[in-house]
This record gives C-alpha cells, sequence and structure tokens, in this order.
C-alpha cells in the first residue's frame, strides 16, 4: 500500500485511483484522449470525522466514487483524489 505525509482533515479521505485502462478486452490499445477517468480506486488516508459521525472507511479500503467527485492532486510524483465519505458510492 501507499505510504502518504497527507493527513486529510475532517470527513475527507485521499484516493489513489486504479489506473486506466489501456486496452479493450478485445485487445484494441486505446489513445490518451479516449481513456475514460477510472471510478474506482484504494483509500490511503482518511480524516478524524465529523463530531458525532465517525468515519466509516479506512485505510486500504477498496471504493467506488462517482465520475466528477473529488479534487485532482499530485503528490510527489504521483496522483490522488481527496474527496468527502459522503462522495464514495460504495465500498468493493
Amino acid at each position: 500500500m501507499v505510504e502518504v505525509n497527507i493527513k486529510p482533515l475532517a470527513d475527507r479521505v485521499l484516493i489513489k485511483s486504479d489506473p486506466a485502462e489501456t486496452k479493450t478486452t478485445s485487445g484494441i490499445i486505446i489513445p490518451d484522449t479516449a481513456k475514460e477517468k477510472p471510478q474506482k480506486g484504494i483509500v490511503v488516508a482518511i480524516g478524524k470525522g465529523k463530531k458525532n459521525e465517525p468515519m466509516i472507511l479506512k485505510k486500504g479500503d477498496k471504493v467506488l466514487y462517482g465520475k466528477y467527485s473529488g479534487t485532482e492532486l499530485k503528490w510527489e510524483g504521483e496522483e490522488y483524489l481527496i474527496m468527502r465519505e459522503s462522495d464514495v458510492i460504495a465500498i468493493v
């Protein structure tokens, strides 16, 4: 698992997105301009939650999130998403 020195605040989570698909199942290579933004990833850091609302997610959870959820963040050459826990749709 990826170890980062970023500590999200309140009910936010830091997610490392899965890489975008580079080939279709039939073997066709997908160009960069046609790749879809992945909608799943792994939680690498979590905040402490809000008062009276503990965090449900934990570090290492595989999650699904909305297509346009979160804010993209680049840290030490890696790309992450930071979003509210409520933007996460499901744990896989």
